[in-house]
């Protein structure tokens, strides 16, 4: 079964809100989407203002421009004020048109994944975003957590940054990560981990997992290690990571 997927801007405004950013929304009231409605009822990040796009007095003090406008003309009109202003801009399904693209995201716990075609077939970036989601591991969030905070204990057992030090934790936490199978990163409690720190770490050994015998990835492809090698609990790709000011520009009709 297909999944539903919200028209752009709303989709837009979700993602926005979820990484924490504040909005501008400029459009007339008797184009809003009911979700668009929803947003605004039940966010205090968002300001909206009942018309359309008057001009480069409504570009002062933002960082980003999203416009999804049923008028060619009027987005490029809008994409040119932006970039004479060296504001990154972003057209709906019009790909020259756009400094930068929104993926599809997944999202569980401390795991973030975007998928996208640099503007080439969004639907198809849906897609694979839902097969991917369907392929990984039910454990996957405890597995990062437990890489996580053993990367954390053994910065603390071995401090500093970069360095032959520094190289020696990469090397050893890329070891653990590509040779442990998910299920026991999944299962590693304080006891196994201090042990694998003394036992380990100091002895300057890769310990062997518990069930040496278990797939790595259970299936997965291999593609889903690279996060706990470099980044431990920190996400794949960092997805609007700040907090930024948009301007959504939408016209009714």
């Amino acid at each position: 079964m297909e999944k539903y997927t919200l028209p752009p801007t709303e989709g837009r405004i979700g993602s926005v809100l979820a990484a924490g950013g504040y909005i501008t929304l400029i459009s007339p009231n008797e184009g809003l989407h009911p979700k668009t409605r929803f947003f605004l009822d039940n966010s205090d990040r968002i300001f909206y203002i009942d018309r359309l796009f008057s001009g480069p007095e409504d570009l002062k003090n933002v960082d980003m421009v999203l416009t999804a406008i049923d008028d060619a003309e009027a987005s490029k009109r809008i994409c040119v004020m932006c970039r004479e202003r060296r504001i990154p801009v972003n057209v709906a399904d019009d790909p020259p048109n756009c400094d930068f693209y929104f993926g599809s995201q997944i999202q569980k716990g401390p795991l973030q994944i975007l998928i996208s075609t640099n503007g080439k077939s969004p639907k198809l970036a849906n897609v694979l975003k839902n097969r991917i989601e369907e392929s990984l591991p039910l454990n996957v969030n405890q597995a990062i957590n437990n890489v996580g905070s053993l990367r954390k204990k053994l910065r603390v057992l071995a401090p500093g940054v970069g360095g032959e030090l520094g190289k020696r934790r990469m090397r050893w936490m890329s070891s653990i990560c590509t040779t442990w199978p998910m299920d026991d990163l999944a299962q590693l409690n304080e006891t196994t981990m201090e042990n694998m720190l003394t036992e380990g770490w100091e002895k300057g050994i890769v310990p062997k997992p518990p069930h040496p015998g278990r797939s790595i990835f259970n299936g997965v492809s291999s593609v889903f290690v690279v996060g706990f090698c470099t980044g431990a609990a920190t996400s794949l790709i960092v997805f609007l990571g700040q907090k930024y000011l948009f301007t959504s520009f939408l016209h009714a009709r």
